[in-house]
């Protein structure tokens, strides 16, 4: 029944710092959002999917984190070329982490604290 994932929404404290992130570091590109009421971006994740931003009060703000991000809620994106994602992350000098799993994955943070984990395919 469930033929893939719409989008996923990302809580964030401030949409414009979150929009430069995931535009600088990760290359999406933003497409059309309709007027919501409170701030936010839309951006393309390829086939349909998008990942949207939403500058709303963070209800988890305070819950305390796993020390390993594979362990806290997350979102898990594939890509191409995982060492020429690791260089981009090097260079913005964003830590991250790799996959306990063995798998060619690793996880890393936005400035709110979202769990981004990278996959190669």
């Amino acid at each position: 029944m469930i033929t893939g994932i719409h989008h996923v929404s990302l809580v964030v404290s401030d949409a414009e710092r979150a929009l430069a992130f995931y535009q600088s570091v990760l290359g999406l590109a933003q497409v059309p959002r309709p007027e919501l009421g409170f701030p936010g971006y839309w951006l393309d994740l390829g086939c349909g999917q998008t990942l949207h931003l939403l500058e709303v009060e963070d209800p988890y703000q305070f819950v305390e984190r796993p020390q390993h991000p594979g362990r806290d809620r997350h979102i898990a994106l594939s890509v191409d070329n995982l060492d020429d994602i690791c260089t981009r992350l090097d260079h913005f000098k964003i830590a991250y982490k790799l996959s306990q799993s063995g798998r060619e994955a690793i996880f890393f943070m936005d400035p709110d604290l979202n769990v981004i984990e990278l996959t190669e395919v």
